[in-house]
């Protein structure tokens, strides 16, 4: 499969269950998206969204997974939450007849790594292609990082923004995604720098004191012939850092600034 039919695949599966996590939940089974009747309980849903969370990882004991999420339930909780998860997957699965999705194996569970397309490991796959061809072949690290920034539409299963067991990988997601705004925008500074100034933006709208964007959108701004606008970018970048940690932009920034104000 050529580069570019990876990067399709990616952005627009063909599986038959997909699963949407970032700025949003929801999962499109078969063309029909599920709803809150589809799931019945919350807590199907929230061990669906763990199994998700935590396909990457292998398969989980039942009490691993319960110490995450329901510490005070017992294995009722378990047995009727994974059940739901099953009946709402595959519906018109026959009796007695393994289920497609979810894997088990003794007290193990993990989701298929087949037929189930997550948007968040999509953009990862993508952000990974990106970054095997930088600096060899730009036009491709472009074209993977834009498609990965794609299906970036916010926070990772925002409704459990308070749960424990989703903020390690919503950070994880956070920085995955702001490296990827920047080095999108170091590639697009000199040809683009309109872009690279908007990307740089998305960063910083996540993460105020990333510094690395406030150098690439001075860059930008010189670049487009806008000296006021870089210098006050830079006025920026050393207000926010000094709210915020108490301490001055890098040398490298001010080697920067320093360089705009004798333009």
């Amino acid at each position: 499969m050529s580069i570019k039919d990876q990067i399709e695949s990616l952005v627009n599966p063909d599986s038959p269950l997909r699963v949407y996590t970032l700025g949003t939940f929801k999962v499109i089974r078969d063309g029909h998206e599920l709803n809150d009747k589809d799931w019945g309980r919350d807590k199907t849903l929230q061990l669906f969204q763990f199994l998700v969370l935590s396909r990457s990882r292998g398969a989980l004991h039942k009490e691993q997974i319960m110490d995450r999420l329901w510490e005070d339930d017992d294995d009722q909780t378990f047995k009727v939450a994974m059940h739901g998860i099953n009946k709402t997957l595959e519906p018109e699965r026959p009796a007695r007849v393994e289920p497609k999705y979810v894997l088990r194996s003794g007290l193990s569970y993990k989701l298929n790594e087949k037929d189930i397309w997550v948007d968040a490991e999509a953009m990862e796959q993508l952000i990974i292609i990106g970054n095997q061809h930088l600096n060899d072949d730009d036009a491709t690290a472009i074209e993977a990082y834009r498609n990965s920034l794609s299906l970036y539409q916010g926070n990772y299963i925002p409704a459990r923004i308070y749960e424990d067991w989703t903020t390690a990988e919503r950070e994880r997601i956070q920085i995955l995604v702001i490296n990827t705004y920047t080095q999108l925008a170091e590639l697009l500074k000199s040809e683009h720098p309109q872009e690279a100034i908007r990307l740089c933006q998305e960063a910083l709208s996540i993460d105020s004191v990333w510094e690395d964007a406030y150098r690439i959108q001075m860059e930008a701004y010189i670049k487009l012939g806008n000296r006021p606008l870089a210098l006050k970018t830079y006025l920026k970048c050393k207000a926010t850092l000094n709210e915020e940690f108490g301490i001055d932009p890098l040398p490298i920034t001010q080697k920067l600034h320093s360089e705009i104000t004798k333009i």
